[in-house]
């Protein structure tokens, strides 16, 4: 059976932090799936279709998808046959967060939650902040691979 994983986010934008992440899940899966989560209350900085194009030419491999969905993690995991949901961690503050959400999403669905973190020299990298970077006009080349694609 193929070990298919699903990657949630809003990638607004999609960090280096986000790209280790990925990465390293494809050392561990037979199928990565970036999902962009749609959040319709929110407005993203970044266009939907740039954040795709951007993450898909980030990845020469044929084990890694992109997709957008709206709704549940674990109900678009069952839609792709996928047993497991990646979160990426920095610290300790995001397993104390993630690690209620994951107990949940097993609770409610069976879907385990893989954790994996980031390679140390992107811990400190938050999208929230690259954001207010890009707000304030400044360059978030050394955070965000090939930044030029999304804006």
């Amino acid at each position: 059976m193929k070990r298919i994983a699903v990657f949630p986010g809003s990638f607004d934008p999609f960090t280096k932090g986000h790209e280790s992440v990925t990465r390293r899940a494809l050392d561990l899966f037979d199928e990565v799936i970036v999902a962009i989560g749609v959040n319709t209350s929110k407005s993203p900085l970044f266009d939907l279709e740039k954040r795709k194009q951007h993450i898909s030419t980030l990845f020469d491999n044929v084990r890694l998808s992109v997709v957008d969905f709206s709704g549940l993690t674990t109900k678009l995991c069952k839609e792709k046959g996928a047993q497991y949901i990646v979160r990426g961690l920095r610290d300790g503050k995001d397993f104390d967060y993630e690690k209620s959400i994951a107990l949940m999403n097993e609770t409610m669905s069976g879907i385990q939650t893989i954790f994996v973190l980031t390679e140390p020299e992107f811990g400190a990298i938050n999208a929230s902040i690259v954001r207010e970077i890009v707000k304030s006009g400044g360059d978030i080349s050394q955070f965000v691979t090939n930044a030029d694609q999304l804006v």
